[in-house]
């Protein structure tokens, strides 16, 4: 395509917009479980303003937008407040969960090069359920991920980890929860692992960090995950996802700024001025910082704790029926809204497919094979009709558990039968680069 000689009227460029969105996942209706988070018209239409007000802001230079500078820092406050941090505490604002924890990681890298210049490979002591993005990270800044097993109840193994420390290791990861099964790590034991070597603690909570906090308050039983517990470091915490704000926000967190200055990056020989930078990008589109703040201000403790509550009172539902449907199990002991279930017998990527068919979008895990739910208050209406559309499916799948596989179920069974990993993170670039041309 060529960018068009003549431009067409906002009309037209509307429609052309809203016909191209036709295809799109109907989170809406309540048949997507992950990718979006929703707390209501009122809320979204808020976030539109806000974000709308400081469209052309760029939070590169807090000099030239001083409000910027308040919202973010009033939202890391905030954030740190929440999450036990003390007067100390602090943090920035990112595009997402990807890139605070990779400045996390470039936190405790730039620390060990200054504080132990000696480790020339430095490691990345983590649970093989954390997030991709630490893989990201590690293969972005040239640090090796060190995998931590987990148990039978899915948390890190710090037995295991303790065996795996090194000399190498700059940083302790656990997460809050997992996504795959949404159970938090053995935290305390970890911070006090790394600690107790001297080094860096992070707690992923992109998913939990404005939830589990709330589930605290309500009488939950949350495992010690924050700044409370000695020897944690820093935090992620999206607030796009269970704060509810406009994609894309999320704070890395610190306990206080000895660490936080390793993040920083500066260049003052540039002909073009100073440049000095808090994050991976340069310009940060102001829109997000002021619509993080509005979302914060606006919902508020009370409207957390009703969301929380709404929440996992429709988790509730879902997992109990989903432990009711013969076959079907959870996987662990989830403390949130993100959990996992297997199939017994049967394949449950079939299940998958089947579900799709009736028009009900679920991730994929793998090791263990599973399908895999993010719940929010838009699903508030489907509960019933997702769990009887489960049932049938279910029984469907389980009988024709013999039949040859098309579709992600076809995709997951091939690639489970690779034993070259690398060769089946080939496939998957190749799978992408395929889909990302304009023809497919």
């Amino acid at each position: 395509m060529k960018i068009p000689e003549q431009g067409m009227s906002p009309q037209q460029v509307m429609e052309q917009l809203q016909q191209a969105r036709s295809g799109d996942a109907d989170w809406r209706s309540g048949r997507t479980w992950s990718l979006v988070y929703w707390a209501g018209e009122e809320h979204t239409e808020l976030l539109k303003r806000a974000y709308s007000a400081c469209f052309s802001e760029n939070g590169l230079s807090p000099l030239a937008f001083p409000s910027l500078k308040r919202f973010e820092t009033e939202v890391l406050a905030m954030a740190a407040d929440m999450l036990g941090g003390g007067p100390d505490s602090c943090g920035s604002l990112t595009s997402g969960g990807t890139e605070s924890i990779l400045m996390a990681v470039k936190s405790a890298r730039q620390w060990a090069r200054a504080e132990r210049p000696h480790v020339t490979s430095p490691e990345l002591l983590l649970p093989i359920t954390a997030h991709p993005a630490f893989e990201k990270a590690a293969h972005y800044l040239g640090v090796k991920p060190v995998h931590v097993p987990v148990g039978k109840d899915f948390r890190a193994d710090v037995a295991a980890a303790r065996e795996l420390l090194s000399d190498n290791t700059i940083l302790v990861v656990g997460s809050a929860p997992s996504f795959p099964q949404g159970v938090v790590d053995p935290i305390e034991e970890l911070a006090a692992l790394a600690a107790g070597h001297g080094l860096p603690c992070h707690v992923d909570a992109c998913l939990g960090g404005f939830l589990l906090p709330w589930l605290r308050e309500l009488g939950r039983e949350i495992p010690p995950f924050d700044f409370s517990v000695p020897g944690v470091t820093s935090i992620s915490a999206d607030i796009h996802k269970y704060g509810f704000a406009a994609k894309g926000a999320s704070c890395i967190l610190y306990r206080d700024e000895q660490l936080r200055r390793h993040q920083y990056f500066a260049y003052s020989t540039w002909p073009g001025g100073i440049y000095v930078s808090p994050t991976m990008t340069g310009t940060r589109p102001g829109g997000a910082i002021a619509a993080a703040w509005a979302c914060l201000q606006h919902l508020g403790r009370k409207g957390y704790l009703d969301l929380a509550r709404r929440i996992m009172d429709l988790s509730d539902r879902l997992r109990k029926g989903i432990a009711a449907i013969e076959g079907l199990y959870i996987f662990g002991q989830p403390v949130a809204s993100v959990f996992g279930f297997g199939l017994e017998e049967g394949n449950v990527y079939l299940l998958g497919e089947l579900m799709e068919q009736r028009g009900w979008h679920l991730d994929r895990l793998q090791d263990p094979p599973g399908l895999h739910l993010m719940v929010t208050p838009v699903h508030e209406p489907v509960v019933q009709p997702f769990l009887d559309d489960l049932a049938e499916c279910t029984r469907q799948a389980r009988e024709q558990a013999d039949e040859s596989l098309s579709g992600m179920a076809a995709v997951y069974g091939m690639m489970a039968t690779i034993d070259d990993r690398s060769q089946a993170d080939a496939m998957a670039i190749e799978f992408l680069s395929q889909l990302m041309k304009p023809e497919a």
